[in-house]
């Protein structure tokens, strides 16, 4: 490539002298000199592009998630969050390149703003969160990313802010909470991420797994992660990365 790249510039030369002539101008040298470079860069790009490889996500939530890749949606929970005791596992097949920018949605049920779930029965209470995920590169078989005190989270919906109030009568009055939008571009590889919380780790008895959870073979440093507060930390947004 840079050899031909070289004689065209060569006989670009001719055009303003000849081709037999190897005097050329120093404007023309440089011309030449630039082309060249530019050729070389071209093939460098060519060579460093990542393949394309499989992977297989295996995610338990309580209660619901969705899962982006490199700024993808590639799925979510098959079970709406509204369905009562919505707990399962999922298993997400996608394609992606190395590195891996992945960013989950998790979501605690709530009935509405207040936080609580069951709003005027004998079981109106705030819930609890908590979920664990693994991704394999399906071509090794190796877990390339697992959930951990690595994770960093953002809530941006908190609620009850006072706990109390899951014993009121009037809740939607009674109860406070803290919501926030989503950051424009939180899934993509370039979104910066410093200021979220590092994951907060919990054990099987603190999350209460149940349904689907033992229904994937999970690695055995991957843990059940949420942020700080359980209970009224409702919704959060993740972030991982892996570089292959």
């Amino acid at each position: 490539m840079k050899l031909r790249s070289i004689v065209i510039g060569s006989c670009l030369i001719g055009i303003l002298s000849s081709c037999g002539n190897t005097t050329s101008s120093p404007d023309t040298t440089t011309a030449l000199s630039t082309q060249v470079t530019e050729t070389t860069l071209v093939d460098h790009q060519t060579t460093t592009n990542s393949t394309t490889s499989t992977f297989v996500a295996e995610v338990w939530a309580d209660n619901w998630f969705s899962l982006y890749i490199n700024g993808k949606l590639v799925g979510e929970d098959s079970v709406p969050i509204t369905t009562e005791r919505s707990f399962n596992s999922e298993r997400i097949t996608f394609s992606a390149t190395y590195p891996l920018t992945i960013a989950m949605v998790t979501k605690d049920f709530k009935q509405d703003d207040t936080g609580l779930e069951y709003i005027g029965t004998d079981r109106q209470q705030a819930g609890d969160g908590g979920f664990i995920a693994q991704i394999t590169d399906s071509s090794t078989g190796k877990v390339v990313a697992h959930t951990n005190s690595a994770w960093r989270g953002l809530v941006i919906h908190l609620a009850p802010l006072n706990l109390a109030c899951a014993s009121s009568l009037k809740p939607e009055t009674d109860c406070t909470s803290r919501i926030a939008s989503e950051p424009t571009g939180w899934t993509s590889a370039t979104f910066d991420d410093a200021a979220w919380s590092s994951a907060t780790t919990y054990t099987e008895e603190a999350v209460g797994v149940k349904d689907g959870y033992n229904d994937i073979a999970w690695a055995s440093d991957a843990q059940l992660i949420w942020t700080s507060d359980l209970k009224i930390d409702n919704t959060i947004l993740w972030r991982f990365k892996v570089v292959q």
